[in-house]
């Protein structure tokens, strides 16, 4: 455990919320987020696995795919006051069964594109119906969405990955979209998405056999590196989407 990240862009006493705390990255930037000074409260919703206990975090259960569960996990935060930062990492790949990354637009159907555009684009967009109204006024507040480089049209050269591409493709236009309102409503805060690179969680496992492991993070490793991002980021990065490293990805 270290110290937390710096979040020196913020200002003290952050109020904050990880929905997604269960998952290997969202438990990971819950865990930093608790040790950092500058926090002061996270909200730590998840779906089964139990987000990391400490002092600081307010755990309980939320459901992506039901709008009141958003609904209510919204109304809970803010009734404590203003949210610093919302850190939305959620996202499905696989399920292990019916839902595979389709190799060939063969093995397109409707329940697979149906089920990705569920938890990749619509959870988030229904988060950010109910927690965008949330930061605060005057100062910075962060919106941040995990996404994926695949989402990427212009990166787009292997091909392959249908759902989870057009998903997360989806999810880039909904954060621009977001931004472009979010200007006008609160030009102090700013929404955007992160590709966190391939990350030792249950989603990238079954894909990452030629991996370099240098290429290969750690959770903690990437909840450290999309933290630091984010504390890097001003207004004028709203509505873009953004690596491990800080460099922008094209829509």
């Amino acid at each position: 455990m270290t110290d937390g990240p710096g979040l020196k862009s913020f200002s003290t006493g952050m109020r904050v919320v990880v929905l997604g705390a269960g998952g290997g990255i969202g438990s990971a930037v819950v865990d930093l987020l608790a040790a950092s000074p500058r926090v002061e409260k996270v909200y730590a919703y998840v779906r089964t696995r139990p987000a990391p206990a400490h002092p600081k975090v307010e755990s309980a259960r939320f459901d992506l795919e039901d709008e009141a569960s958003i609904a209510a996990a919204a109304a809970n935060c803010i009734a404590g006051g203003p949210l610093n930062l919302v850190f939305v990492a959620t996202g499905v790949l696989h399920d292990g069964i019916r839902l595979q990354p389709e190799k060939t637009w063969r093995a397109l159907s409707a329940e697979s594109l149906a089920r990705s555009f569920a938890i990749n684009a619509i959870g988030p967009a229904l988060i950010a119906r109910h927690f965008l109204s949330a930061m605060p006024r005057g100062e910075k507040g962060v919106f941040a969405v995990l996404s994926a480089r695949v989402g990427s049209i212009d990166d787009n050269r292997l091909g392959g990955w249908y759902s989870y591409r057009a998903s997360k493709a989806a999810l880039h236009m909904l954060v621009r979209t977001c931004a472009v309102e979010l200007a006008r409503q609160n030009p102090a805060a700013l929404c955007v998405a992160l590709h966190p690179g391939t990350v030792d969680t249950q989603l990238s496992r079954p894909f990452r056999a030629g991996v370099p492991d240098a290429k290969l993070f750690s959770p903690h490793y990437a909840a450290e590196r999309l933290l630091s991002v984010i504390d890097s980021l001003d207004v004028s990065a709203s509505g873009k989407v953004f690596a491990w490293d800080g460099q922008p990805i094209p829509s």
